[in-house]
């Protein structure tokens, strides 16, 4: 595991595998590590440098008292791809990841970009009043926003790790596999509360729907039946990029928020046949 230093003085954990080719640059979600990736580390690496990283607040990261915002953790990889001297390279997020990357967009633009895969994150997660019913199915909305300010409450109370626990295996469907719950369930444990809960509500109040029609790149928009984000708002968001494509994994392949370790294997087939392609669309 290396270090970085950014401009705010968090301390940065990440993993770069080295090798040729356009690096594949990957950001976990929200109270998740670079861990999550394990078997893409295994199974993508061979071919091609892959980089994780532990946002600040996370994982192995320092976990200082300040930065928990989306604007922030975006900042946060500019600089790390900066410092990687990562002039083009290949972006994929999952859940809060993705909106780290679309902030990432906002601010910073694609010209670094050459393709980007966006798994399973709503385009706003807080179904806000000035949404007409309509917009808040198609953006996915999760949460009300008192059901957010209740959650975030919890989160920061005396009962946050039951809380929590709960959360986690809201995405969940059926019967998870124990090992893959435990792993998700540990994982999380290493975001402080003082950290997570307010990237959490920053991270909820965001409305990415704008920042989509100006995704420019080839873009792989990856969708799960048995998430807790409806399919139907990935599909959304794939007819809003320009010429992106959508892959929903059907319940009988991966059944939760996490089919890269549910199905490793199908996950993986899909990402690089994504990457792999010839370049098109300018990519």
């Amino acid at each position: 595991m290396k270090e970085l230093i950014t401009t705010d003085g968090a301390r940065l954990a990440y993993q770069d595998t080295g090798g040729e080719g356009v690096p594949l640059v990957m950001l976990h979600g929200w109270g998740q590590t670079q861990a999550m990736f394990r078997h893409q580390i295994e199974g993508l690496a061979p071919g091609r440098r892959v980089v994780t990283v532990d946002l600040r607040g996370h994982g192995k990261s320092g976990k200082p008292r300040h930065g928990y915002r989306i604007a922030r953790l975006s900042r946060d990889v500019l600089e790390l791809v900066d410092h990687l001297g990562l002039a083009r390279f290949d972006a994929l997020g999952w859940s809060m990841g993705v909106s780290v990357w679309w902030s990432f967009v906002d601010q910073y633009g694609t010209g670094r970009i050459r393709r980007f895969v966006a798994v399973d994150q709503p385009a706003a997660v807080a179904a806000v009043p000035w949404m007409t019913e309509r917009e808040q199915r198609e953006s996915g909305a999760i949460f009300e926003v008192s059901g957010l300010l209740y959650l975030a409450a919890a989160l920061a109370g005396q009962e946050g790790d039951t809380v929590l626990t709960d959360f986690v295996r809201g995405m969940f469907t059926g019967e998870p596999d124990p090992e893959v719950l435990a792993f998700v369930a540990e994982e999380i444990r290493s975001t402080p509360a003082y950290a997570g809960v307010p990237l959490l509500f920053d991270h909820c109040a965001q409305d990415w729907r704008d920042v989509l029609p100006r995704i420019d790149v080839p873009t792989l928009v990856i969708g799960c039946e048995g998430s807790h984000v409806h399919p139907d708002s990935q599909r959304f968001i794939a007819e809003q990029i320009p010429g992106a494509r959508l892959h929903v994994f059907a319940s009988d392949v991966a059944s939760s928020h996490f089919p890269f370790l549910e199905n490793p294997p199908a996950f993986n087939a899909v990402v690089e046949k994504f990457l792999a392609e010839e370049r098109a669309m300018g990519a």
